[in-house]
């Protein structure tokens, strides 16, 4: 728990120094310059010579303490550089405020406002999205006392960063000390590439390696007194999981439940008596105790609401199936590094399956990533899926920290089978570091799709950071002193229905619909919603929506925030339509400008909006 605490620390003091640092130059767009890409390679560089240093230090059972916060110090600077200097110019993090990263930051502007558990969107209600990363990312930006969109890419950098050296501390604890630290290299710098737009699910990633030696360790046991610390870790493991990221809880918990039947059936035949399986039965049901309860911070409010109330019986978020979920992924055939890597993985895993708990633990983890793949495509009979398409990240990690313990130890054989030959030796750490900068450096360009959003979307102050003419979303201000001046309360407390949803995202207005079902809470009656929309714009006069609002059966909207068109004041909705891929359809609803007519409501028009509030 020191070194826990420690390397946090010494993670988070990097992260800080170097954003700031980042943050002082004027830095050329991303899109429109090869300059942050450059600086960025040279970061990249300097820290994985940080991280080589470290482990010759370990190797060389040196100065174990310069050693390990130099590793920590190192890691973290890849992280930081790898993601902070491509975005340096921008104050958005990786896609910007689109599509998903629209009710992320939405979510994060909720709880920078209030640390009390709402809904990212709807009032009245307890959240349905765990809470745990952006709850701590909220009191992260009061302390800085920023907003949450801005607070955004400091943050969610920063904790990919933590979480990284807090992989490290526990693979350190749990083998080799140098074979950690390039386990936990590989896994951070796969997990950067392949999942860090989705950072609080990344965290999670970052420590499911050791979580799963962890879970190993503690379910199978020849010595029924020991691996108690192995079952709390676990608990605590999971526990996080359901506090962060609710399918990497629901995969983690499987491959645990079946780590649990295997221990179990090794037990059975080892002693021939089917009392074995007691022992991993209540180590099991320990470590569901302690995971229940730490899911219960963010989980309780939900459940309690969800016993007296009803879900939703469509548009849920399991309403998906790209192309990518209707296929076993197979990282280990594709043609580039992190394919090869893969596959060197793969080949350890099978060849020590018999022999090496590492290899076991990792093994049970992509084993119940496949399962649950085939699982979620026959789901699809059910009407819904599992979401398996977003393992594919924790897949590559898995393989990507196995392929790191296969490199070491082939290439331990190839050098004995050499009479350990110098020159072999050389060439096999020249085969390592050429390959590491090679994938390292081209993690920019895989990411430049999503680094070219943040610069192109336009920001909470109505600025595009790549100097181009900013889009609608520069009038969100003129939008907010409207709302505030004409209901004067704080914005949390005001409901606002409005399409363009990313104005939730900069300002902390409670929403009257979601962006998409799938986005939505359970509880909130998307669907329902969704019609009485359509009912109150077939309305003929201001009465009528008068009362229609009056008589919902949840809180009216004191505001609206329309686009103009010559039909009238338009609302560009969503609906489901899965199994269709894309799932979502858009359809616009028109509203007479008659029916806000009168003393009732006060309309002002700014840009390309009309803002209409009830008096």
């Amino acid at each position: 728990m020191g070194h826990l605490a420690a390397a946090a620390a010494v993670a988070t003091f990097v992260a800080v120094v170097g954003l700031f640092a980042f943050g002082r130059v004027n830095w050329p767009a991303f899109n429109s310059s090869n300059v942050t890409q450059a600086i960025t390679t040279v970061g990249q560089v300097v820290t994985l010579a940080g991280i080589a240093g470290a482990v010759l230090l370990i190797r060389a059972h040196r100065a174990p303490w310069v050693a390990r916060i130099l590793s920590w110090a190192s890691l973290s600077g890849f992280v930081t550089v790898t993601l902070g200097m491509p975005l340096a110019a921008t104050k958005l993090y990786l896609h910007g405020i689109s599509v998903d990263q629209e009710f992320r930051t939405q979510y994060l502007t909720r709880l920078t406002d209030s640390a009390a558990l709402r809904d990212m969107n709807y009032a009245d209600l307890p959240p349905y999205y765990p809470a745990g990363w952006f709850w701590i990312g909220g009191r992260v930006a009061n302390v800085f006392g920023l907003d949450g969109w801005e607070a955004f890419k400091p943050y969610a950098i920063g904790s990919l960063a933590v979480a990284a050296v807090v992989g490290l501390v526990l693979w350190t604890e749990l083998v080799r000390h140098d074979w950690a630290v390039l386990a936990a290299t590989a896994t951070a710098a796969l997990t950067v590439t392949y999942a860090s737009p989705e950072a609080y699910g990344a965290v999670i990633i970052l420590l499911a390696g050791p979580g799963l030696l962890l879970a190993w360790g503690a379910l199978h046991r020849r010595d029924p007194r020991a691996g108690w610390g192995a079952v709390v870790g676990t608990g605590l493991f999971l526990g996080l999981a359901a506090t962060f990221y609710t399918l990497y809880l629901g995969w983690a918990a499987f491959t645990v439940v079946l780590m649990a039947l295997l221990a179990a059936w090794l037990s059975v035949r080892e002693t021939r008596s089917w009392r074995a399986i007691l022992v991993p039965a209540l180590r099991l049901v320990v470590i569901a105790a302690i995971s229940g309860l730490l899911a219960l911070v963010v989980w309780l409010p939900y459940l309690l609401e969800a016993l007296r109330g009803g879900t939703a019986t469509s548009g849920t978020a399991t309403h998906y199936l790209p192309e990518s979920g209707a296929v076993l992924p197979l990282p280990m055939v594709h043609f580039s590094l992190t394919g090869a890597l893969c596959l060197l993985g793969t080949l350890w895993l099978v060849s020590r399956a018999w022999s090496s708990r590492r290899a076991q633990a990792l093994g049970v983890g992509v084993v119940a990533i496949y399962l649950w793949c085939l699982l979620s495509m026959a789901f699809t009979v059910a009407g819904g899926t599992l979401l398996s398409f977003r393992l594919e990240p924790v897949l590559i990690a898995l393989l990507g920290a196995a392929g790191v313990f296969g490199f070491i130890e082939f290439a331990g054989w190839i050098v004995l089978a050499t009479s350990e030959n110098p020159r072999v030796k050389a060439a096999l750490v020249a085969v390592g570091v050429v390959g590491a900068l090679a994938f390292v450096q081209d993690t920019p360009r895989f990411l430049a799709p999503d680094i070219t959003i943040a610069y192109t979307d336009t920001d909470g102050d109505g600025v595009r950071a790549d100097q181009r003419p900013p889009g609608a979303a520069s009038y969100y201000r003129d939008v907010d002193a409207i709302l505030q001046q004409q209901i004067p309360r704080p914005r949390d407390e005001t409901v606002v229905l409005t399409a363009d949803t990313s104005f939730l995202s900069y300002h902390p207005y409670l929403g009257f619909q979601a962006l998409t079902s799938h986005y939505a809470n359970p509880l909130a009656d998307f669907a329902g919603r969704a019609a009485a929309i359509g009912e109150w714009s077939e309305l003929e006069s201001t009465d009528e929506l008068v009362d229609a609002l009056d008589s919902l059966p949840w809180r009216a909207p004191d505001a609206f925030v329309f686009r103009r068109s010559p039909e009238g004041y338009t609302l560009r909705l969503a609906e489901d339509v899965y199994p269709n891929d894309p799932n979502v359809r858009r359809y616009t609803v028109t509203f007479d400008e008659r029916l806000f007519d009168g003393p009732r409501f006060t309309v002002t028009e700014t840009g390309p909006f009309v803002v209409v509030t009830r008096e």
